[in-house]
């Protein structure tokens, strides 16, 4: 029998198995300063994935796939390549934001390629730290492996043709996991205009996580889906952010929660903002 794999490991269940040959640990930890931040810290045998330039392609134009669009399959193939992940590789993923910086996001495209054999680490770096488990400083050099074979994204994704679409149907549940303030419109830190789109609901990601910053526990996550999500299946539901990334945080704690991988509009806020589509603001909320 085929036992599924959690998406979620903790920092005691790593430490069992930090010696095996195939596990492959990546600091997907995000931000302008994660590059430097990894270089002070980061866990021992931890590769560094860049958000923009491994997780994304990103574009001239955020108007054109948003902020981080997906990257090629060709591009991500090279990127996994470059990490030392191959088909047969146990990777454990973290970040230093619970998983809402880009580990979930690593994790989702791994898991949309056919990689099942992938963890996001509970509490990322802050609880290893805490349970004992060894940082480094040093740059560390990923074996020498060919080219992951990715062939397409298997996981669903809604563009900004189908959102806007469904948005507003009975049938369809639409959902933004930005914090309440930039949903509403009150405050925009990255992007153009602040606001929501019309019709989507408010379930902030941070609502996943415990007060410690680990994941409530799969009864918990199950509850709070199942009534956020009604009888709408997984297909009707889209999930979106500002830029595709922490949208993920969502699909990762209903994977973990035992329900179907909604679908991912990965142009997110960042796409729709900029491209004369309507728009919920603080103006026009309550009108």
């Amino acid at each position: 029998m085929n036992i599924k794999l959690s998406p979620i490991i903790s920092a005691k269940e790593l430490q069992a198995i930090y010696q095996n040959d195939n596990l492959v640990i990546v600091d997907a930890s995000g931000g302008p300063k994660a590059r430097e931040n990894y270089s002070t810290k980061h866990l021992d045998r931890a590769l560094f994935a860049d958000t923009n330039k491994d997780l994304a392609n990103v574009k001239p134009n955020a108007a054109e796939g948003g902020r981080h669009p997906l990257p090629t399959a060709d591009q991500f193939s090279q990127a996994l390549g470059r990490l030392g992940i191959t088909p047969g590789s146990h990777v454990v993923v973290y970040d230093d934001m619970g998983g809402a910086n880009a580990a979930a996001r690593l994790w989702w495209m791994l898991r949309a390629i056919g990689h099942s054999k992938v963890q996001v680490l509970d509490g990322g770096l802050l609880a290893a730290e805490k349970a004992g488990l060894v940082t480094s400083s040093k740059m560390e050099i990923p074996g020498k492996v060919a080219p992951y074979p990715v062939v397409e994204w298997k996981l669903p994704q809604a563009d900004m043709q189908e959102v806007e679409k469904v948005a507003k149907a009975k049938d369809h549940i639409v959902i933004d996991v930005r914090d309440a303030k930039r949903y509403a419109g009150l405050t925009e830190p990255i992007d153009l205009i602040a606001g929501h789109i019309p019709g989507a609901i408010n379930v902030p990601f941070s609502d996943n996580l415990t007060g410690d910053g680990l994941f409530k526990s799969p009864q918990a996550l199950k509850d709070k889906y199942q009534a956020v999500f009604g009888n709408t299946p997984a297909d009707q539901v889209i999930v979106h952010c500002g830029s595709g990334v922490t949208a993920c945080h969502l699909l990762l704690a209903a994977d973990y929660a035992g329900l179907d991988i909604p679908k991912l509009y990965v142009g997110s806020w960042s796409e729709w903002s900029r491209n004369n589509k309507e728009m919920v603001t603080a103006d026009t909320a309550g009108h």
